[in-house]
């Protein structure tokens, strides 16, 4: 898994997903679930180089 890939769990179907994040991107995007289809409001930062997302319903 690259640096730029997190597993999160989808907040409506509780699947895991993998996520790529862009390396420029930062701040809050939607992403829909692979799984269900339903949005999600992501928000990605970096901490001391590495990839930090928050994941919840949109």
């Amino acid at each position: 898994m690259s640096e730029d890939t997190v597993t999160v769990r989808c907040p409506y179907c509780r699947e895991k997903v993998r996520l790529y994040v862009d390396p420029d991107t930062a701040g809050t995007f939607v992403e829909d679930c692979e799984v269900c289809c339903r949005p999600w409001s992501v928000t990605a930062w970096r901490e001391g180089g590495r990839l930090r997302v928050d994941v919840q319903p949109a």
